[in-house]
């Protein structure tokens, strides 16, 4: 049966990733000089103004300030053209330590709370993720990429991808419908502004799996010129479902960025995702979902249940006694075998925490656990 699923990305320039990369970057600050840090940092960003507010425990000396206007510059926010500037803007740092209750649970290797997390691979691409968000994603990197290289000298650091594509059954069958919009400079005419996206951003990207029936809305609302400074407010953990699997598989409702690995809605994130796509790779499915759910206080998951959605080539039970035999849940074992202490963590909050081969929980090397199944 014919069908459409669209999936949205955005790119570091927009106010919530601006948010999530700031609050990235300070847990980064940290770990770099304290492996050990308990950082949960949120952001707000409104006019002129970034508010950073955290429970911190650290041995490290940070400079918070300059790590938020560092990370604003950075993203290319550093003019009042671009209506917000990392040099000026007013930075408000709001502090308190980790409650105790909670970090002596952690201290333990316990779970800090009850969250219930979710991890989905697909055989539909090479980065094991549904090809609507495998597309966004990969458009919106294009987007920075043309910004950054100068190839679109006028293009701004905020902007919005979205892909809807065909379906017959599970079959793939072309790419529907294309949505770029892409903050500009007032100088660009609207016409060459489409033009130029199209054949920079869009053609490269997506190539052949278009059609003569694929429509584009390239800024469809024409102008684009003035930034959320002036309009929107931005916030961290406020695109969680673009930080997955864009709704197209379920989400636990814990946000990833900015909050440390000893807290399982992140790391046991990761781990699922990990399971899965191992499990996938491996050949005994072409679709897997996992769900890990964890209870305060408690060492190991109370429970883990896999669906393959009929792909499965054996019986399920026999996949979910693969991980139980084989993988140790519990937090500390997961942040040991993801490696997790490192400053790895503002790289994850633009453009998707999966499908990106440099984290290690995107590593194919447990396939022969469950290829054994075979």
């Amino acid at each position: 049966m014919k069908h459409f699923i669209t999936s949205e990305s955005v790119t570091e320039g927009h106010p919530d990733k601006l948010c999530d990369q700031i609050s990235d970057a300070i847990l980064d600050a940290c770990l770099a000089q304290d492996p050990k840090s308990r950082v949960a940092c949120e952001c707000l960003a409104t006019t002129w103004t970034i508010i950073v507010a955290w429970e911190i425990t650290t041995h490290a000396g940070i400079d918070f300030e300059k790590v938020v206007r560092d990370t604003i510059i950075k993203i290319w926010y550093d003019s009042e053209e671009k209506f917000f500037d990392g040099k000026t803007c007013d930075v408000q740092v709001l502090l308190h330590t980790q409650s105790p209750d909670i970090a002596m649970g952690v201290d333990t290797w316990w779970a800090g709370d009850q969250w219930i997390m979710y991890g989905y691979a697909t055989s539909e691409t090479e980065s094991y993720l549904p090809i609507t968000i495998d597309l966004a994603h990969k458009l919106s990197r294009q987007l920075a990429k043309v910004r950054k290289e100068w190839t679109l000298d006028y293009i701004r650091p905020d902007g919005k991808t979205q892909v809807t594509v065909e379906y017959d059954g599970n079959t793939f069958v072309r790419v529907d419908t294309i949505v770029v919009s892409s903050q500009h400079s007032d100088k660009v005419p609207q016409e060459k502004l489409r033009e130029d996206i199209k054949e920079y951003v869009i053609k490269p990207i997506v190539g052949n799996m278009v059609d003569d029936q694929t429509k584009y809305f390239i800024n469809p609302t024409w102008s684009f010129h003035i930034w959320w400074p002036a309009w929107d407010t931005g916030l961290t953990w406020r695109k969680i479902i673009v930080d997955s699997y864009w709704g197209i598989w379920r989400h636990g409702g814990g946000a990833f960025s900015w909050k440390d690995p000893t807290k399982v809605d992140r790391s046991g994130a990761y781990i699922a995702r990990y399971l899965a796509k191992n499990i996938v790779a491996s050949g005994v499915c072409d679709k897997c979902e996992i769900q890990i759910w964890y209870a305060i206080w408690v060492v190991q998951p109370v429970s883990i249940y896999v669906d393959c959605f009929g792909t499965e080539k054996l019986w399920l039970e026999k996949i979910i006694d693969a991980v139980k035999n084989n993988f140790d849940l519990c937090p500390q074992a997961i942040i040991d075998r993801l490696d997790l202490r490192r400053p790895v963590f503002q790289a994850t909050a633009s453009y998707g925490h999966f499908g990106r081969d440099e984290f290690n929980w995107e590593r194919l090397d447990s396939i022969k656990v469950f290829k054994n199944l075979l």
